[in-house]
């Protein structure tokens, strides 16, 4: 071998190892983003005040700090899960795996973008019209909510949970498919994001009953890949 063609060589064998360490440092983030995406989805609802919605009862909940500060972690909880995902299909990468995981990269994005605009007006519209109706002490202002939660928004919320639980399943069945040893991990993830729309007509303990589901799915597929990404760092030193 040449003196060139060795060293040809040894720059693609370097850039190879660069590319691996870096895939393994996004794998990694993307673990953390994935844990402390479950945690946000426990306070959700464990923050968020719950009463018959109506009323000035209704008012006093919409309008109050927790109902905001809850729609703001989930809405970050949302926005950290589609980074956890980024960084799972990222440790998948020139895998038999990668091309599955891309499809689940996908439609759990499309599902999070479709997700996350209904979130806002739950936050910041009804909580608007929540302080409003205090001001006023007119209950019946919060009537108004229904425009808020209905009308196209609340289609294309449906539709991205819906992605959303397709997604998720479609994680499940990658990782049922992988040459990993913990097949089955999962599935408790899948199924949290299947319930995601069934969720919303119990009551707050079964809502962060819920919510410990999520993080429950979400902390076995970080440490999964945290794990694995271990072992690449692990081979490139």
């Amino acid at each position: 071998m040449t003196a060139q063609a060795t060293n040809r060589y040894m720059q693609s064998t370097a850039r190879a190892a660069t590319t691996r360490a870096t895939t393994a440092i996004r794998a990694k983030l993307g673990a953390v983003s994935l844990a402390i995406s479950g945690i946000l989805f426990v306070l959700y609802p464990a923050l968020r005040p719950f009463s018959s919605e109506k009323g000035l009862d209704g008012a006093a909940a919409f309008g109050s700090n927790h109902w905001i500060e809850a729609h703001m972690l989930a809405m970050v909880g949302f926005t950290l899960l589609a980074l956890g995902i980024v960084g799972w299909y990222s440790s998948l990468q020139s895998t038999a795996s990668e091309s599955g995981a891309f499809r689940a990269l996908v439609v759990t994005l499309a599902a999070i973008g479709l997700t996350l605009p209904f979130y806002g007006g739950e936050a910041y519209g009804l909580h608007a019209i929540g302080q409003e109706a205090l001001n006023r002490g007119d209950g019946s202002l919060v009537e108004m909510s229904t425009v808020v939660r209905g009308g196209a928004g609340l289609v294309m919320f449906l539709i991205g949970l819906l992605l959303l639980a397709v997604g998720a399943i479609l994680v499940a069945r990658v990782i049922w498919t992988s040459s990993d040893a913990n097949k089955w991990i999962g599935i408790p993830f899948a199924v949290a994001f299947a319930l995601y729309i069934p969720q919303f007509f119990a009551n707050q303990p079964l809502r962060v009953g819920h919510g410990l589901l999520v993080a429950f799915g979400c902390a076995l597929i970080a440490a999964n890949v945290w794990r694995r990404s271990g072992k690449e760092a692990e081979a490139l030193s």
